[in-house]
């Protein structure tokens, strides 16, 4: 289970409603705050738009797989590449002391698809180049398919306040229309321009509080299953070259360490770069 995306999505909407409700002190709670940040045409307006946008940007084979799309992020498969080493450096000493043909049965018990795919291929004596080729190519489908599906999220998370300002304005214009029938003259304007503005603020919870975060995590997701499949890759093309399981084992643990220290520098790069843009 992803705790951190339940306790983030769950300790995000306590805050805020907390945020609300609380009085002139920390222990002190007004409830009937919550009644001024309730408004269903607001919730309407915000939540149809979003959802609309959505369904016209994207197809209808994507849209449906939100269940799936949940159930990945809640119900977070682990991916272990210390697990995948393991493994590669288990075939290579099979493939050293029997060669490759005798990878085939324990290939055939594998549970990933792509890792048997991979050892069957250099298993039937294909090119070592083709083979790359081939499962590189692989990689970058299912990641593309990760990118269309983390994109469908984003666009929510850019439409969602745009349809905030959407129903503040029209809210606003409700407001002046109206402006010459209050009774109370100016007394009124502020109640009806804080429920015009009530759009805006479900407009940034949407984005940012669900949209965001759901995008996030499948990215992360991504990245962790291609790392993987790569570690995969490299294994394969050192056991069909008959490279040593022990030096195997010292290649992948490096790639793995240069990916992770790669991912580090860019986001050292970006903070600093970021630091640079605000002194300037």
């Amino acid at each position: 289970m992803n705790l951190a995306f339940i306790i983030g999505i769950v300790f995000g909407f306590f805050m805020i409603v907390y945020g609300i409700i609380m009085g002139d002190t920390l222990t002190a709670i007004d409830l009937n705050q919550l009644k001024q940040f309730i408004d269903i045409p607001s919730i309407l307006i915000v939540v149809g738009g979003t959802l609309a946008t959505v369904i016209a940007g994207n197809p209808m084979k994507t849209l449906v797989k939100f269940p799936k799309h949940l159930s990945i992020i809640l119900n977070q498969k682990k991916f272990n590449p210390a697990g995948i080493i393991d493994e590669v450096v288990e075939f290579a000493q099979i493939a050293r002391k029997n060669g490759l043909l005798a990878l085939e049965e324990p290939a055939s018990q594998l549970e990933d698809p792509f890792f048997k795919k991979s050892i069957m291929l250099i298993v039937d004596g294909n090119d070592s180049e083709k083979v790359r080729e081939m499962l590189t190519s692989d990689i970058d489908q299912l990641s593309a398919r990760h990118d269309d599906v983390a994109s469908m999220y984003e666009k929510g998370s850019a439409a969602a306040p745009a349809f905030g300002m959407i129903g503040t304005l029209i809210g606003l214009v409700k407001m002046l229309s109206k402006m010459g029938e209050m009774s109370t003259g100016t007394s009124e304007i502020g109640p009806a321009m804080a429920t015009a503005l009530i759009t805006t603020f479900y407009g940034c919870i949407l984005a940012h509080l669900v949209f965001n975060p759901i995008a996030n995590n499948l990215r992360t997701r991504d990245e962790e299953e291609c790392l993987c499949r790569q570690l995969v890759i490299e294994g394969v093309m050192a056991i069909q070259s008959g490279e040593n399981p022990k030096f195997i084992r010292e290649k992948l643990e490096g790639y793995l360490e240069q990916k992770a220290t790669g991912e580090e520098s860019g986001e050292s790069g970006k903070k600093k770069k970021g630091s640079r843009k605000g002194k300037e």
